[in-house]
């Protein structure tokens, strides 16, 4: 590919977003790489490493878009793609070894703690869950457990947490999880490379919902790994092949040009955000807010200091009006809405609202009224227009 490690070291991470990840330069060749649908490839004799071989093992549109996640992230090494985020998910956890402790967010992703809870009732691991803004609480759920017990194999992190927004100390952690001896999982969707970058706080492997922000226009279905540990890496990899959590070209082809605007996306998304907290910070209608840009947010000190940026989730709680509940007048806000779109998932130009209790598998504790807003690319003002109108819908 045309852009080495040292040379993307070298570029700030919205050149490496353009740039990494193209083809070599040969006259009247595409300056982007084609989408190759293949399910094998030539070869006679046993496989060597760097051989391609098979589909499920390789596919060569998947790797410019694993080059320039690994550079983005800091790697050293490609990223590994999979189908979805939940098959990284998947792969990332199988790297608890059988009978091990995983400590994991009480908050985070539900699709993660429900995999992680199942694995728990199957006996493949010990589950504990705790506030991950609370440091002192996950260092004690990292140590031995009564007598005799064992120190924890994985720490799980997600900062900000999904949908709460609450932010770990990732540096504090990781370093904990390593003196206890675990492996640090550091789930970086909401926040993408662009704002966070965990391997440098010390964390193991990083997880994407590509999905989300890299591709960023609710088109694609896909998750991704990245790590520094050849070792690591190498295990994910095997388990991506025996499994066949494998992405599929075309979608693979479909990140790569999403990434390509991802600077400018994160730009426009994460300024309009702040803009959209601070104006529903004073709505009478807003009970609690949380977005880790604003200076009353508990995470706030914490996210300027690991973050170049606060994201472009804001999550608010809709207070009881007009004889409705907090649920039913959030509810009732969605319904009223014409521009923000009533939908799942998170980072698409397109600005999504959701309450997340509507969903089974959320944990019981995150409040019922509670919205979480994904902030798109629109113009601010209309943003704002069309959630004060429907705000005010709601009487009071």
């Amino acid at each position: 590919m045309s852009l080495s490690e040292e040379h993307a070291a070298s570029l700030s991470a919205e050149t490496v977003v353009v740039a990494a990840g193209r083809p070599p330069r040969v006259r009247d060749e595409p300056v982007n790489p084609p989408i190759v649908l293949s399910s094998t490839y030539f070869g006679t004799g046993p496989l060597s490493d760097g051989d391609r071989g098979y589909g499920r093992y390789s596919n060569p549109t998947w790797d410019p878009f694993e080059e320039a996640l690994g550079q983005l992230e800091g790697s050293g090494l490609p990223g590994l793609v999979y189908a979805s985020g939940l098959a990284a998910v998947s792969s990332a956890l199988s790297l608890v070894p059988a009978g091990g402790i995983l400590v994991m967010p009480s908050h985070s992703y539900s699709g993660s703690l429900v995999m992680a809870t199942e694995l728990a009732q199957k006996g493949f691991l010990e589950l504990r869950t705790v506030d991950i803004a609370d440091t002192d609480a996950v260092k004690e759920q990292l140590a031995p457990q009564g007598h005799g017990a064992r120190t924890a194999s994985m720490l799980w992190l997600e900062s900000p947490t999904n949908p709460m927004l609450g932010i770990a100390d990732i540096r504090e952690l990781t370093a904990a999880a390593h003196r206890a001896g675990a492996i640090v999982v550091t789930d970086n969707t909401f926040s993408t490379p662009l704002v966070q970058q965990p391997l440098g706080l010390g964390s193991d492997v990083v997880l994407h919902s590509v999905t989300k922000y890299l591709a960023g226009h609710s088109d694609v279905v896909l998750g991704a790994l990245v790590t520094s540990n050849p070792d690591i890496r190498a295990a994910l990899l095997h388990h991506r092949i025996i499994h066949g959590g494998i992405a599929g070209p075309f979608e693979a082809w479909l990140a790569l040009r999403g990434l390509r605007t991802l600077a400018l996306r994160v730009e426009r998304s994460q300024s309009s955000a702040a803009v959209l907290a601070e104006r529903l910070s004073g709505h009478p209608l807003v009970e609690s807010i949380r977005f880790p840009g604003l200076s009353t947010d508990p995470g706030h000190e914490r996210a300027r200091t690991q973050m170049s940026g606060f994201g472009s989730i804001i999550c608010i709680q809709i207070a009881a009006a007009d004889g409705l509940s907090g649920a039913d007048a959030a509810d009732k806000l969605i319904g009223a809405l014409q521009l923000w779109l009533p939908a799942t998932s998170l980072g698409g130009v397109e600005s999504l609202i959701e309450r997340r209790r509507r969903h089974s598998a959320e944990p019981l504790s995150v409040p019922e009224n509670l919205v979480r807003l994904s902030v798109g690319i629109e113009n601010v003002d209309d943003l704002w227009a069309d959630l004060k109108q429907a705000l005010d819908s709601l009487g009071g």
